[in-house]
């Protein structure tokens, strides 16, 4: 694993809660603009903490915020506003605060949405699209079992207990996974020890609320799809995703013809982008990237 190599800094939203990001300065000649790093659904900026450092390492700054109300951002007090549109709509913020023009943004999961949202909104910022096991479909099984665990795990009272509640969740997505090296790295992304003894998750459980909801996921994201079509975009999937289908990948080619389709085998929701297939079509991507 690469030395991290960045700093922590905050950004104040309009309506309060402050956004904790990563910033990764290139650590080779530049090669082009920034690189937007946006996790999933219960997730955090600690997700990218391997990927991060690799595209740096391509000459790329590198961008990776924790969505409000994960990690160390602040929680909102009105949970309503945990939903795609509004963290969409601090990811421009926060660009803007930054005098970044456009970037590219690599969307896992939830993150792939706002990365669609965001190209609704402001066609003008997004310059090419990496969406990580995601689309303008969402498999029902998938969401099922999204709903089945959100707000829900216990918390554990140490670390393997916590690795253990990370493989019972995520298990299927790793079948090759069978060490414990793997799922205790996977803990430490998802748990934190506030206080000595008391492990806890990296989320704000209000956001179940939303997740909840029958109109979570609308039922027709194709026009949000649309906004990608002039935009350079990478599609990557896990070969045992329950999220994105095959029949949704082949529906985003038939419309939008010059797609990238990268497949992670023995993988499924979602890829960390840092396996060998997912990184190798990610760096070829972003080598063509310039501006």
């Amino acid at each position: 694993m690469m030395a991290e190599q960045f700093a922590s800094r905050f950004f104040h939203t309009d309506d309060g809660p402050r956004i904790e990001f990563r910033e990764y300065p290139a650590t080779a000649p530049v090669t082009g603009i920034p690189v937007l790093c946006l996790h999933g659904l219960t997730r955090n900026n600690r997700d990218f903490e391997e990927l991060a450092p690799m595209i740096a390492a391509c000459g790329r700054h590198v961008l990776v915020p924790s969505q409000r109300g994960r990690g160390v951002s602040d929680a909102d007090p009105s949970p309503e506003r945990y939903h795609p549109g509004t963290y969409a709509a601090d990811m421009l913020a926060l660009l803007s605060s930054l005098d970044i023009s456009r970037a590219i943004f690599i969307g896992t999961s939830m993150g792939g949405l706002m990365t669609m949202i965001c190209a609704a909104l402001a066609p003008a910022r997004v310059a090419a699209a990496v969406l990580n096991d995601v689309g303008p479909e969402v498999d029902p099984k998938g969401l099922a079992r999204i709903r089945g665990y959100v707000g829900r795990a216990e918390d554990p009272t140490n670390w393997d207990g916590a690795a253990t509640i990370c493989r019972a969740i995520n298990g299927s997505a790793f079948p090759n996974e069978t060490g414990s090296e793997f799922w205790l790295k996977v803990a430490r992304r998802v748990f934190w020890e506030p206080e000595p003894g008391r492990f806890t998750l990296q989320y704000d459980p209000a956001i179940s609320q939303v997740v909840n909801s029958p109109a979570v996921v609308p039922s027709d994201l194709w026009p949000l799809f649309e906004a990608l079509k002039p935009v350079p975009t990478l599609v990557v999937r896990g070969e045992l995703s329950d999220i994105l289908m095959v029949s949704t990948v082949e529906e985003m080619r038939r419309r939008k013809p010059d797609l990238v389709v990268a497949n992670v085998p023995g993988v499924g929701h979602a890829p960390f982008l840092t396996e060998p297939a997912a990184w190798s079509a990610l760096r070829s991507f972003l080598s063509g990237q310039a501006s």
